[in-house]
């Protein structure tokens, strides 16, 4: 049974960071792109970060561009998202997402095929 499995989320003050980590069983991810993606009360889940499956590219949402880090471990079939001076409008629930492309890292999550169940971040102001 393939299974994404997030933690690290939680409750943080605008301003501070979280790390989140996604740990994948039931197959190999080392040939699969990984994405995180994002979903608010009322609003579409949208993309956040995504990397490749040797981690070489890395791609980011304009709007979390210098503050966040997506990284992977292909020897713990892990992958991680380092968030740095959260803002409150970034509340959401993160979700972790593998992609069976290895090299095209899609922001569109239709192109994600496994999905963990996700995490809350909650930013207080």
């Amino acid at each position: 049974q393939v299974q994404l499995v997030e933690s690290g989320g939680g409750l943080v003050q605008a301003g501070g960071s979280l790390r989140l980590a996604c740990a994948a069983s039931g197959r190999t991810f080392s040939s699969d792109t990984m994405g995180w993606f994002r979903q608010a009360p009322g609003k579409e889940r949208e993309f956040v970060a995504g990397i490749s499956a040797g981690g070489i590219s890395t791609y980011y949402a304009d709007s979390v561009k210098g503050r966040f880090t997506i990284s992977r471990d292909n020897a713990k079939n892990a992958v991680y998202l380092q968030m740095d001076n959260l803002k409150p409008e970034e509340t959401a629930v993160f979700y972790c997402a593998a992609s069976t492309s290895p090299y095209y890292v899609s922001r569109f999550h239709g192109d994600y095929t496994y999905w963990g169940q996700g995490t809350q971040v909650t930013v207080s102001s």
